[in-house]
């Protein structure tokens, strides 16, 4: 008798991840790849950070790791260049930003066009931009006196956040939130909103029409 899933399954998508700090959402995917719910395998992490626990858990989960200190490099162009040549030689195909807090060049962004991704957490284009990561982002939208609040994951651009939206999730902000309330409760829906957008993107269901992500059925 034939094997139905062996004759179906595609080759997992090669995934590279920069991460700046605990790697929370780096976590999740890992997870959801070695359990089989996403068509993926995270290959390469890499951060800018030398003590960012990613590192740590790439270490564990037994990817390969690497710092990369831009103090190293003359400009930002050849600490860039670095950093694609990382990818290029782990044969990534999807990069996800987790956390990541440098603005990609070119180096990175024209070879990888429409294959990076990156998870914001707050309901994109509001709360977003340049200095909205953190903590920042959380305050901001309480004392907007916004009523509810999420995360985004889109793919990425030139510019901070304004990449075409993949999807979203949403959670209620309540009167006594503080940021940090907020943010544990929106984290939680990160880490079902990112491995769900890499999913679909194995699944060959994303195409950009304009500024829209279509998702295919």
């Amino acid at each position: 008798m034939p094997n139905l899933h062996t004759m179906s399954a595609k080759k997992p998508i090669r995934i590279g991840v920069l991460a700046s700090g605990g790697g929370s959402n780096l976590q999740a995917i890992i997870v959801n790849c070695a359990a089989g719910k996403i068509n993926a395998q995270v290959v390469v992490v890499i951060s800018s950070i030398a003590d960012a626990y990613a590192l740590e858990r790439a270490k564990k989960a037994g990817i390969p790791a690497f710092f990369v200190n831009r103090k190293d490099f003359p400009d930002k162009s050849a600490f860039n260049r670095a950093i694609a040549g990382i990818l290029r030689e782990h044969h990534v195909d999807l990069v996800a930003l987790a956390g990541y807090l440098r603005m990609l060049g070119p180096e990175i962004l024209e070879p990888y066009r429409n294959r990076i991704m990156n998870i914001h957490p707050a309901l994109l284009p509001s709360f977003g931009g340049k200095g909205f990561h953190g903590p920042a982002v959380h305050e901001a939208v309480i004392e907007s006196g916004e009523k509810v609040s999420g995360c985004t994951v889109h793919f990425v651009d030139e510019t901070y956040d304004t990449g075409p939206i993949i999807l979203q999730k949403m959670v209620p902000v309540l009167d006594d939130d503080t940021p940090e309330t907020l943010a544990a409760r929106v984290l939680e829906q990160e880490h079902i909103a990112y491995p769900e957008a890499i999913g679909l993107f194995a699944e060959g269901r994303l195409k950009i029409v304009g500024r829209r992500v279509v998702i295919s059925s």
